[in-house]
């Protein structure tokens, strides 16, 4: 038994002394390896832009003309209050080359994607002598796909399109934000006439994931206004007008912000939102009127954030 238990003590003593020798060199290599590659990993993730560095230098890269709006229409702070981010799938109202199609196709990148949204061909019918051509308008979602095809670079968010009306039933919960910029006085003013504002509501509840966002940007019309100027005709709504419309359809408002508000614009009943810049519709054979329109810059604008129920 005392040279069973002096065998057992040896072989613990060896067993001890294994545990604390210093470890081979194929084993320093390995974990020399695997700390060099966390501290190269950690340097990555530290030089990755967050996305609000990269959507500024999206936006630095566009052009003078656009960058020359900011001031007025505020793309950085707007975009962050609706929370889009790299990746998101976005809907944006009327699509433009830059406003925010263009922005949102380098800013969203390779995993996210835009979809260009018009009004119906109904709809467009009724903007009288501003209406296109009949038939115009029939195949619009396929031929704005082409043209944004090639404002797209390598690594830009892929593009997909729709008119409101006729959301594709493949489209129904994908979204993340839809964007409605200085586009729902024209649904508004057609209400009446075939309740297109409550049609597109319903199809925006439609589009968006479970507590998805709209981002509204509109031409503001001053509260003590008449209703019937205000209606959208003078491009102009009134804010409590927008809220109830979207309650009604089942949204929450989420947020709301003025940092697309100017004090300067106060219309009255004989004004309309294109007598400011950067239309001039009606001061810009008028040095001295167009003078005082571009004092006051663009329109005042309402921001609202409204939520899809989760």
């Amino acid at each position: 038994m005392k040279y069973l238990l002096m065998g057992a003590t040896a072989l613990a003593l060896v067993a001890c002394s294994q545990e604390n020798q210093a470890p081979s060199a194929d084993e320093t290599t390995l974990t020399k390896t695997a700390e060099t590659e966390m501290a190269v990993d950690e340097t990555d993730a530290a030089k990755e832009p967050t996305a609000w560095e990269r959507l500024d230098t999206v936006l630095a890269a566009q052009s003078d003309d656009a960058k020359a709006r900011y001031q007025y229409r505020h793309p950085a702070e707007t975009l962050k209050f609706f929370g889009i981010k790299p990746g998101m799938t976005v809907v944006d109202t009327l699509p433009g080359e830059v406003w925010y199609t263009g922005i949102l196709l380098d800013y969203l990148g390779e995993d996210g994607k835009v979809i260009g949204a018009d009004y119906s061909p109904e709809m467009w019918s009724l903007f009288g002598s501003f209406a296109p051509p009949e038939g115009a308008k029939a195949n619009w979602a396929a031929e704005w796909t082409e043209k944004a095809e090639g404002w797209r670079d390598e690594g830009d968010a892929a593009v997909g399109a729709f008119a409101f009306g006729s959301v594709p039933d493949d489209m129904a919960g994908t979204v993340d934000v839809v964007l409605q910029i200085r586009s729902m006085h024209h649904f508004n003013r057609f209400e009446d006439q075939g309740g297109y504002r409550s049609q597109a509501i319903a199809d925006m509840y439609k589009l968006l994931k479970p507590g998805g966002i709209v981002g509204v940007v509109q031409h503001r019309a001053p509260e003590s206004n008449d209703d019937a100027w205000a209606n959208g005709d003078n491009g102009y709504v009134k804010q409590s007008a927008i809220v109830a419309a979207f309650e009604a359809g089942g949204f929450d408002l989420a947020d709301q912000s003025e940092i697309n508000a100017n004090p300067k614009d106060q219309p009255t009943e004989s004004d309309f939102v294109w007598r400011l810049p950067p239309t001039l519709a009606t001061s810009g054979d008028d040095p001295e009127a167009a003078a005082a329109a571009i004092a006051i810059g663009e329109s005042d604008r309402m921001t609202l954030k409204f939520k899809k129920p989760e």
